[in-house]
């Protein structure tokens, strides 16, 4: 959205409603803002608060306060201000006029610093795509304040005032061609992500038919999904300690203690008050998590805002359409711990103790990585049900597969076929449904084994 270079000063202003509380303080938000503008590359010199009954809706915060930040970047000298909230077109515009319509001054809001942090962090062709589609449906109806010098040099006729037709003056004709390109930009995007779509849709296909469980990593940005990638598969997914280090999904496999095969996919971060234009564009991508037959929520347990950090993930979960999946929780970061204590001062037992199926781990270490997989194990063969098949000898590749993806409890050789008794994921009884299939009722897997 905007380059980088050693003179980029930014100042941030928060709004906190009085009427609407939030689970996240104003102090912690603007903390985490800070930090997105630190891994943008520039400099916090500055910021501010306001407590509102509600939002200005010509300029978000109160026009004195406007006229304060106006005055105090006298003193201050920054170049850029941040807000914390989505500016609408009109409260951008207006206060790109409060200061001046200074060429060189930036007003920027949280969803335009995310999707520069995206487009610096996006390596594949597709990330890119997703990233360029975001930012141009976000930037289409703020495009005013490029051309307004031409408009000024038309007259004041080129926004759009009085005159008539063939008296428009330049300004308006260059922003009616931006939007329209932008539009045509668009729609070509939209095209070649959903070949993306498409792809990721029959890679699925293929998946579910080889019977190969996907686990999706989700979770808030920097609370080490790739580091735990790296840990489980022994892989070198680039991890950082910032925010959004890694954008573009990797997808390793991982064999489990049984011998089984498991995909595990690194899935992109979440933060509160995600863009809805990213959640858009990065649709293909997010149906990886819809899809997956088992989440790992992972967690930074030393954050001081864990809770909301866990709230702010399966809000986005539940936005997406995965709000119901299986899910283990991994207390990730114990290494870090200052005794048995979570970052927000909980003890690290009772915060455990509020969620189900819950491992604290060490992914930078590999403490936990044992009990997380055996929990995995337990998740996915609850997953699971106890067959009876005969599989006629001419569908020996059915067969192979109740090899590969389930555990044979017995087998034996009958004139129709071959008689298959074991476990079997739930998702690939469909293909052995024309042969008969006999399905006993959710049991644990140990009554089975031992009978």
């Amino acid at each position: 959205m905007y380059e980088t270079t050693s003179t980029e000063r930014a100042f941030l202003m928060g709004v906190e409603l009085k009427a609407r509380p939030s689970l996240w303080r104003i102090q912690d938000s603007l903390d985490e803002l800070a930090a997105l503008v630190d891994t943008a590359g520039a400099v916090v010199v500055g910021r501010d608060w306001q407590s509102l009954e509600r939002i200005n809706p010509a300029t978000m915060i109160g026009s004195g306060k406007l006229a304060e930040l106006v005055e105090r970047r006298k003193t201050l000298d920054f170049n850029m201000l941040i807000f914390d909230d989505e500016l609408s077109p009109r409260q951008l515009r207006e206060i790109e006029k409060a200061f001046g319509n200074d060429q060189e001054f930036k007003v920027l809001d949280r969803t335009a610093l995310i999707l520069d942090i995206f487009a610096r962090h996006a390596q594949t062709h597709e990330g890119a795509l997703q990233v360029e589609l975001a930012q141009l449906e976000y930037r289409l109806p703020r495009l005013t304040r490029a051309w307004t010098h031409l408009a000024r040099q038309a007259g004041g006729r080129a926004g759009g005032m009085t005159g008539g037709v063939g008296v428009r003056g330049p300004g308006e004709t260059q922003l009616e061609i931006d939007r329209r390109n932008i539009r045509n930009r668009i729609a070509f995007l939209k095209e070649q992500l959903e070949q993306v779509r498409d792809q990721r849709r029959q890679r699925r296909i293929k998946r579910k038919r080889e019977g190969i469980p996907v686990i999706a990593l989700v979770g808030y940005t920097n609370a080490g999904k790739s580091t735990l990638l790296n840990a489980l598969s022994g892989a070198d997914v680039f991890a950082a300690d910032m925010l959004f280090a890694t954008l573009d999904p990797t997808t390793r496999r991982v064999t489990l203690p049984n011998g089984n095969m498991a995909l595990f996919t690194d899935t992109v971060g979440f933060i509160q008050k995600l863009p809805h234009h990213l959640v858009a564009a990065f649709r293909a991508t997010l149906e990886e998590v819809q899809e997956a037959d088992l989440l790992i929520h992972v967690i930074d347990t030393t954050h001081s805002n864990v809770i909301e950090q866990i709230i702010a993930v399966e809000d986005t979960l539940v936005e997406i359409g995965a709000g119901d999946k299986p899910m283990i929780y991994a207390f990730n970061k114990i290494d870090r711990l200052n005794g048995q204590t979570a970052g927000d001062g909980t003890p690290l037992p009772d915060l455990l103790a509020r969620y189900s199926d819950t491992v604290p781990l060490s992914a930078l270490q590999g403490r936990g990585i044992d009990e997380l997989l055996d929990l995995i194990e337990d998740k996915l063969h609850a997953q699971t049900r106890y067959i009876k098949v005969t599989i006629p000898y001419t569908q020996g590749d059915l067969v192979n597969l109740f090899h590969q993806r389930g555990v044979i409890v017995s087998e034996t050789y009958v004139l129709q076929g071959t008689q298959i008794e074991g476990w079997l994921p739930t998702y690939l009884i469909g293909q052995f449904e024309t042969f008969n299939v006999q399905v006993r009722p959710p049991t644990r897997r140990r009554d089975v084994e031992l009978a």
